[in-house]
């Protein structure tokens, strides 16, 4: 299944991944306050790079991959551990390559967290080069069964990419689903208390308090849903089938949508597959901004709306609960 293929319209731009190396050298000098939200008015890359915590003496340097991995990880270690995060938040983690910087923060580590199920494809050399004997790992989809491809994938271009890589241990967009994110929640908790055992009763009361507004938003997806059964809908990247399962959704297809040099063909294939399916929502990803889309969501009558993955914002760990309040009001909408 091919993950990495599915997104359209990210940026991916060089000269932001050089800002962002830059930015993370000048930020390990700062004492920026990682949970207080960022301002928009930077690039997402400059938001994290100037968000990131230098590292204090004498307390547990962990390191995360991407945005849901730290926000989770730095809700369970609050103060008593120094947490960082590899991926600037609006950078592609399927195809993210690492950093300079990034192998110095995994070689001076601890911990480090990270979703697994094949999605940081970038950590196994970058944990090779750190030649860190003493990092504890944290696989925060442990003893999560992932789903492999729940709905048919409709390639519209003429021609595929020939990079596009396969994720053989199946979809790894777990976090998305609220009561998996609990799950990835305990085993933070548990590794970190694993690695850091004396501030074990710290980890367990943020963790608790973590995981009981998960259940409270699981609650509120679960009421609010019930009343739009079998919402039919159609997105550009398969980021939502472990949300689409848990609340009776029907993620009929994902239409892969070339980013640039369309062809009328392609523009056709899209507007067919879309029509095949009649479904009642189309869901691009905040941010996105693609012209086929817009002009597909036209030709169809139907609203393009964004539904978002979690991969860029803030990184207070709130941020989490306002995204996914902000997906659930989304599908409220979408599906009547």
């Amino acid at each position: 299944m091919n993950y990495r293929g599915l997104r359209t319209g990210r940026q991916r731009s060089g000269i932001l991944s050089i800002i962002a190396l830059l930015m993370l050298s000048i930020a390990s000098c700062s004492q920026s306050n990682p949970n207080q939200g960022t301002a928009f008015e930077q690039s997402p890359q400059a938001q994290e790079a100037a968000s990131t915590p230098s590292m204090q003496a004498g307390k547990t340097k962990v390191v995360t991959t991407f945005l849901p991995i730290y926000l989770f990880t730095k809700a369970v270690a609050g103060d008593v551990a120094d947490v960082e995060i590899l991926v600037p938040p609006g950078t592609e983690v399927h195809e993210y390559q690492a950093t300079p910087q990034n192998v110095k923060a995994i070689a001076t580590a601890n911990v480090l967290v990270k979703n697994g199920l094949g999605l940081e494809e970038f950590l196994e050399s970058t944990v090779k080069n750190a030649q860190n004997r003493k990092l504890a790992e944290i696989d925060a989809s442990k003893g999560i069964k992932p789903l492999n491809e729940i709905s048919p994938v409709v390639k519209t271009a003429q021609e595929e990419e020939d990079h596009d890589h396969e994720h053989a241990q199946g979809n790894p967009h777990v976090w998305l689903d609220p009561v998996l994110a609990k799950q990835q929640v305990t085993n933070i908790r548990d590794g970190l208390i694993a690695a850091d055992p004396a501030n074990k009763a710290t980890y367990e009361a943020n963790a608790a308090t973590y995981i009981k507004e998960l259940e409270s938003l699981n609650s509120e997806f679960q009421q609010t849903l019930q009343k739009t059964p079998s919402c039919t809908f159609i997105t550009f990247h398969d980021a939502f089938p472990y949300l689409a399962q848990r609340y009776n959704l029907k993620q009929v297809a994902v239409v892969q949508i070339p980013e640039d040099q369309l062809s009328p063909t392609d523009v056709q294939n899209a507007v067919n597959a879309v029509k095949k399916y009649k479904v009642k929502a189309l869901f691009s990803e905040p941010g996105v901004d693609n012209k086929l889309l817009s002009s597909l969501s036209k030709d169809l009558k139907l609203t393009l709306r964004p539904l978002d993955s979690l991969e860029t914002g803030e990184t207070d760990p709130q941020h989490y609960f306002k995204a996914m309040k902000a997906n659930l009001q989304t599908l409220q909408t979408a599906c009547k």
